[in-house]
């Protein structure tokens, strides 16, 4: 079956400074499931000046305790694995993470971007969607669907209102129309 979440945020600053907050948002102590993040892999290629990296991210398993007598969902951490590729010319960046456990049973991933707003230059769009789909644990399929689906919209949220505290942390208040 599968649940999609989709998620659209304008941040009232410049797309470089979204960015630099995006890409040092985790660890932070607004959110704790996410336990570290480390850069495997960054490369930027001479003739586009597209900069590639690929990050893993290790995070508390959030499965609720009584889904966790399940053998199979009984694992300290979960890991991440996100790829970006930055384009300063143009000032977007591409996002595609995907989820590194349990990926018998499910498949978790999102698709994000990062881009020079439309409505005004000085602004930076956010769209982003996951998607999440469970197989193999039999009637346990949608209780896991439904509370991953909860937990990937609460998730976003969390992250915009990181990136907001963020940037008006590093950059003061957010750019008027």
């Amino acid at each position: 079956m599968g649940v999609t979440v989709d998620v659209r945020q304008v941040y009232k600053y410049p797309f470089e400074q979204v960015v630099a907050s995006f890409l040092r948002k985790y660890p932070n102590p607004m959110d704790k499931n996410v336990i570290s993040v480390k850069i495997v892999e960054e490369k930027r290629d001479a003739s586009t000046g597209i900069i590639y990296r690929k990050r893993i991210a290790v995070c508390q398993n959030v499965v609720p305790e009584i889904l966790r007598k399940v053998s199979i969902l009984k694992v300290p951490s979960i890991q991440l694995e996100e790829e970006s590729w930055l384009n300063p010319q143009e000032r977007n960046m591409a996002i595609r993470s995907h989820c590194l456990t349990w990926t018998q049973y499910a498949s978790m991933k999102e698709e994000s971007v990062f881009r020079e707003s439309m409505e005004n230059p000085n602004w930076t769009e956010f769209i982003q969607r996951g998607r999440i789909s469970i197989t193999g644990a039999g009637f346990l399929n949608y209780i896991l669907e439904t509370f991953a689906s909860t937990f990937l919209r609460q998730g976003a949220q969390k992250g915009i209102r990181i990136m907001e505290m963020l940037l008006k942390e590093q950059c003061g208040a957010p750019l008027a129309e």
